[in-house]
Parts: C-alpha cells; structure tokens; sequence
C-alpha cells in the first residue's frame, strides 16, 4: 500500500513525543537525528530542529481522517486548547464548501497539522 509520511521538526524529541502521547501517539524508532511515531494508520516523523521559532514556523501537513470529528474531540480531551493563537492549539472542524471537513492543530512547534475529512 502506498502512503507517506511528513517529516517535521521538533525543537526537543521527548516534548514531543509526550505531546503526541496525550492523545495515541506512540513512538516506533529514535536516536539521536530521527523519531517516528504512530497512531493506528498515521505516522509522524521528526526531524531535529532545536533552534526553531514556533512563532516563524512555516512546516505544515495534512492528516487525512476517517472521522476528524471524533479525533478533534480526542485532542481537546487531552488538554490541547481551542483557540486562535498560540501553540499548542485546535480549531475546530467546519464543513467546508467542497463538502469536506476541516479542523487544525498547531504543536508546541508550530506546525500546523490540518485534520482533513473527506466528503462522504
């Protein structure tokens, strides 16, 4: 099966793991230059990027989710806040007029993961 996975920065791998945990995120490999962790069929990889500004970042990626109602809702159980600056945060999922739903999560890096639904 083809797939891939992001490759985005961290500014210190055992913060972000333990952030990903919060929500199911496990982690699969590490050592000094490399962490990968997954989540049933997402995988994240991290790349070490300790100077970066959260505040500057530009990576981003896209999660495409089967329900990303019930994923948001999971996120924001594990204590990530809904609002419209600063990192870590969540926005909510709209509909959107292609028919699909889309939400965000933004990591104590910065990244933006957008949470993207399908239409049905």
């Amino acid at each position: 099966m083809d797939h891939a996975t992001p490759n985005l920065p961290s500014r210190d791998f055992t913060a972000t793991a333990e952030f990903y945990a919060r929500f199911g995120f496990t982690e699969s490999w590490r050592d000094g230059n490399w962490m990968i962790l997954k989540r049933a069929g997402l995988t994240l990889e991290f790349f070490p990027h300790p100077e970066l500004d959260p505040a500057k970042s530009w990576f981003s990626c896209c999660l495409r989710l089967d329900d990303v109602q019930s994923f948001f809702d999971e996120v924001l159980r594990s204590g990530v806040p809904e609002k419209t600056a600063g990192w870590p945060r969540l926005h909510r999922p709209t509909t959107e007029e292609w028919g699909g739903k889309v939400g965000a999560l933004v990591d104590p890096d910065g990244t933006l993961l957008r949470l993207v639904q399908e239409p049905d």
